[in-house]
């Protein structure tokens, strides 16, 4: 009967001192992890809401670049990190939701081991060539890809990303292939489609927007349901005839399961106060992306959703690293 005091008093103390956790927090840095290297989408994304999230708290929010394994090697050291809301992961669709489908690794399951946030921004996709390439359209890229398989080569970020997912649609679509060569993150694998190392690849308007309107790469077509205003002499997939080729990338942010519903709701709170910021909202649609916050039982039903989708794709069609 002692015993039983002791450990019901000792699980009373431990409750108490989760509550004065959460309620205290934050009060030391809290760290933002990537899980890619400087320079991407995400990455950018990251040091947007890092800023705000500093301003809101009153704590430095700390970008940490992992990259790797498709992004798991970040999500693992996220899904291990303690509950306590000081290591967040700030990630798009493939490392949250199909890495360890295509790694066929069981390191996490997105519904156990993480606890959504929300969601920070919204980016379609841009499908664009080095311009020594020589193709001039959509049409001319496919049908060279239809009657020369496995001779181009695509630039991928990293399995299971958006860009990876697309292309892989793309060559079932074509019933074709090309080789996808995977890279840590958006900037490696641009800096080789720069350098005519590989023909061509999917990327976040955020990243292709730049180097397209310099001339350096070639937009052919975009993955937005409609032209894109930053674009508008290029075709979207869809009109071209793929109509389930349509597809965004988002990024967002999560905590470990396990973390206390306050400090969710306090830094969802937050995000819908920053991404509604006129400013933040500039500096997005400035990089290409849209700045979109959803409410934690919204990004839970979305997340649902782009698993579903993409999730029938990689297992149907054996998609694996």
């Amino acid at each position: 009967m002692r015993l039983f005091q002791r450990l019901t008093t000792l699980l009373m103390l431990l409750c108490l001192g989760v509550g004065a956790q959460a309620a205290d927090w934050p009060t030391k840095p809290v760290h933002l992890v990537v899980p890619y290297p400087p320079g991407g989408n995400v990455d950018l994304a990251a040091r947007i809401v890092a800023d705000g999230l500093e301003k809101e708290f009153g704590q430095p929010f700390v970008v940490e670049n992992r990259p790797g394994a498709g992004g798991m090697i970040a999500a693992s050291y996220v899904v291990k990190s303690d509950a306590d809301g000081y290591t967040l992961f700030v990630a798009p669709n493939g490392p949250v939701l199909f890495s360890p489908m295509l790694f066929r690794k069981d390191n996490y399951y997105w519904k156990d081991d993480f606890a959504p946030i929300g969601s920070i921004s919204f980016v379609p996709l841009v499908l664009q060539t080095n311009p020594e390439l020589g193709m001039e359209s959509a049409e001319q890229l496919f049908k060279y890809a239809q009657e020369h398989p496995g001779e181009l080569a695509m630039a991928s970020p990293g399995a299971g990303t958006q860009n990876h997912l697309i292309s892989e649609m793309m060559q079932r679509l074509l019933k074709t292939e090309w080789l996808t060569v995977h890279y840590k993150g958006n900037a490696p694998a641009t800096t080789d489609l720069l350098g005519g190392r590989v023909d061509f690849n999917f990327d976040q308007l955020t990243v292709a927007k730049q180097y397209v309107t310099s001339g350096k790469l070639t937009a052919l077509a975009v993955t937005s349901p409609e032209r894109l205003a930053a674009l508008p002499d290029v075709p979207t997939l869809k009109e071209l005839g793929y109509e389930d080729a349509v597809s965004e990338t988002f990024t967002g942010l999560f905590a470990p399961a396990g973390t206390p519903d306050k400090i969710i709701n306090q830094l969802n709170q937050a995000l819908e106060k920053i991404l509604a910021d006129p400013a933040v909202v500039a500096k997005f649609e400035t990089a290409g992306a849209e700045a979109r916050a959803m409410s934690v039982p919204d990004f839970q039903s979305f997340l649902q959703k782009e698993y579903d989708r993409w999730g029938t794709l990689i297992r149907g069609a054996n998609i694996h690293r």
